[in-house]
């Protein structure tokens, strides 16, 4: 018999046969890790299952490579979030790209460390939260191998006056730099560089330049989950702008 013990966030939740459900949790130790939990659907257990609820697990299993089991201990439930449409989608938009990006059973400590600060932030309707998921994306991107480039000019070198992303590289590129191919680049909001405090215009034109990149690392054509369209979509209906189509 295999087990152990770790915290974590659950992602997703399935039934499964007649009266128990698989939940999905991004754990600190174990990554992304699925197990059964047993009498899942009833009504005492079921509302420590939703996502975006911290836990303590406990996983046991005859064999390494099996699905296993849980028994779940509810640490933070995160129900706020529930009375928040625009939190919600939030929510929904990280659990749904972890599940979409990271391998099962692969520790990725430095991004949990990322991703929890994020889910309160998001549940406490933190003020610049939208800004703070935006940056979690461009730590998503690193952590999957797609990591952008923002510090300097990929064209001159130079710090100074960054205004456009390479949609082939993911670098910077200044406005010298960019000369007649300026209309060939994606926009560089200084919201995404770390700037000060990004407005919701900028929020969405940096989750475009992050979204364009989280697609070319999909296999199979998969497009993006929809629930982070869906917060994309939400935040731009904000925007007098429309953030700037």
């Amino acid at each position: 018999m295999i087990d152990w013990q770790d915290t974590g966030t659950i992602l997703s939740m399935r039934p499964h046969g007649e009266t128990s459900v698989i939940i999905d949790a991004f754990t600190a130790q174990h990554g992304r890790h699925s197990g059964v939990v047993r009498g899942g659907i009833s009504r005492k257990i079921a509302p420590n299952l939703q996502p975006g609820t911290h836990v303590m697990l406990t996983w046991r299993a005859r064999l390494d490579h099996h699905i296993g089991a849980y028994t779940v201990e509810p640490l933070k439930s995160r129900s706020a979030v529930l009375s928040d449409r625009l939190g919600l989608a939030g929510q929904n938009s990280v659990c749904a790209l972890l599940g979409f990006t990271l391998a099962e059973r692969e520790p990725h400590p430095t991004l949990v460390e990322r991703t929890e600060p994020l889910f309160d932030a998001i549940a406490t309707n933190e003020k610049n939260w939208t800004q703070r998921y935006m940056q979690w994306e461009l730590a998503l991107l690193d952590e999957i191998g797609y990591g952008l480039d923002l510090r300097s000019c990929a064209v001159t070198g130079a710090r100074d006056d960054l205004a456009y992303v390479s949609p082939k590289t993911g670098r910077a590129v200044s406005r010298a730099g960019a000369g007649d191919w300026a209309d060939r680049l994606l926009p560089l909001p200084e919201g995404l560089q770390g700037q000060g405090s990004a407005s919701t215009l900028e929020v969405v034109q940096g989750l475009r330049i992050t979204g364009h990149f989280l697609a070319r690392f999909a296999v199979d054509s998969r497009p993006l989950p929809a629930a982070r369209e869906r917060f994309v979509e939400m935040l731009a209906r904000l925007t007098p702008e429309d953030a700037a189509r």
